[in-house]
């Protein structure tokens, strides 16, 4: 476990790793980085909107701070697996969201997607999560 390096954005991801014990991100050798599910959460303030499509919007942002974080510097453009947790109905307000989300943040490209529904999740607030998996390149 050695050659693992494990990250934590400043704010509400340093407070999970001392708080909760669990990382945002980690780079396994050679090229692959894999970030824990980021919710709808201000990384700053921790305040989670009510709104779906902001929480998914926000989500996305947080994942892109955490490839970041972990040296990933092309963010999304290295991201090829996505897995979305749900609460709640999986309904149209949902799909445009990560629909929106995906073409804007991955314009180049569309990786593979698993979308579930979930009764809860870690924080009462949160009605969405998202983990990613992405392949960086060797010159990050």
């Amino acid at each position: 476990m050695s050659q693992l390096e494990y990250y934590a954005y400043d704010g509400l991801g340093k407070h999970a790793l001392e708080q909760y014990y669990y990382s945002q991100a980690v780079r396994v050798p050679p090229n692959r980085v894999e970030c824990s599910g980021q919710g709808g959460w201000d990384p700053t303030s921790r305040e989670i909107s009510a709104d779906m499509d902001t929480q998914i919007t926000q989500a996305f942002a947080n994942i892109d701070l955490t490839l970041r974080t972990a040296g990933v510097k092309g963010g999304f453009d290295a991201v090829f697996s996505i897995k979305s947790y749900h609460v709640g109905a999986l309904d149209e307000v949902v799909f445009e969201s990560m629909k929106k989300n995906m073409q804007k943040w991955m314009p180049g490209h569309r990786p593979i997607w698993t979308m579930l529904g979930v009764a809860a999740l870690g924080l009462p607030a949160m009605r969405v999560e998202i983990d990613v998996v992405a392949i960086y390149g060797k010159e990050e």
